[in-house]
């Protein structure tokens, strides 16, 4: 079930192509350690524990969000059942703490993502509780609780990639926590543009039909800041005009501030790593990758 959740084999054992995924998680934390100047190498059992972590968080996101596809296939929990799935992500979970401990830093290493993973799951807890909200009224979702929930759903893991690479390439704290501050703004950043993407981006790029998130009625951060404009509420609560509810958000805003606040944390990643001495190639490396993973398609 693990093998089949990197997309290494089909249900039963036999090979498959590997369809993975974008490798972010692993290239930060690689480039984490050589930030420091410690070869990649150092990085290596950061890399393998942030993507167990990733897998294992996919695995059980699918499964709450009820998600019956993922890459193209079925998800796990729809492969083999809701139960072995769930116990496939505890596995993953296990084998990643493990990783980490097998190491020379493994107790500092054990809190650095044991705090994260908190975070992880107050950010899912929260986006499943958005769901539940009101689109108007006192009880609505604000853009900062937005920002809050994505920090954590998000960011937590890309901050711990960066820091663990630090971390583990013996870098001292003030290292570590600039990278897993930065790591967590660019985490805001990309769902922010993930967001965009869900309303106006190219379905040939995404992957996904245009006004998808609208047709999901997703609080999303462009919907959010742009909840004001009248009738827009209405229009969401039905979610069967999306052409017409993503030319009213993008109207009044919300399109134009969500790259505004992406970029406006872009800034602030670097500005992170401005604070502390790194390794002049790697931190190039590392800006390169943060601008590509936040502006896109924008």
């Amino acid at each position: 079930m693990a093998a089949y959740s990197f997309g290494w084999c089909e249900v039963g054992g036999a090979s498959a192509a590997a369809s993975g995924g974008k490798g972010v998680r692993q290239a930060l934390a690689v480039l984490g350690a050589e930030a420091v100047g410690a070869p990649a190498r150092a990085g290596v059992p950061a890399a393998v524990a942030v993507e167990l972590l990733h897998t294992f968080s996919l695995v059980h996101d699918d499964i709450m969000d009820g998600d019956t596809a993922r890459r193209g296939r079925a998800t796990a929990w729809k492969a083999y059942g809701t139960g072995p799935a769930v116990l496939a992500g505890d596995a993953l979970f296990a084998l990643a703490v493990e990783t980490l401990a097998d190491t020379g830093h493994g107790p500092a290493a054990v809190r650095l993502t044991a705090r994260a993973l908190g975070d992880l799951v107050r950010g899912q807890a929260d986006d499943l509780l958005f769901a539940e909200r009101p689109w108007a009224g006192p009880g609505r979702v604000r853009p900062a609780e937005y920002r809050a929930m994505a920090e954590h759903k998000t960011g937590a893991l890309l901050g711990c990639a960066l820091g663990l690479g630090a971390l583990l390439g013996g870098a001292p704290a003030a290292a570590v926590d600039a990278l897993d501050r930065a790591g967590r703004h660019v985490g805001i950043a990309f769902q922010v543009v993930d967001d965009v993407l869900g309303i106006w981006g190219d379905p040939a790029v995404t992957g996904k039909p245009v006004h998808a998130d609208l047709r999901e009625r997703k609080k999303t951060y462009p919907v959010l800041v742009a909840l004001d404009a009248p009738g827009l509420a209405q229009l969401l609560e039905t979610g069967d005009r999306p052409a017409e509810a993503a030319a009213l958000i993008e109207e009044a805003g919300g399109r134009t501030a969500a790259v505004t606040e992406a970029r406006r944390h872009l800034d602030a990643a670097q500005a992170s790593l401005d604070e502390v001495p790194l390794e002049t190639a790697a931190l190039h490396e590392l800006r390169r990758l943060l601008d590509f993973l936040v502006r896109r398609d924008l």
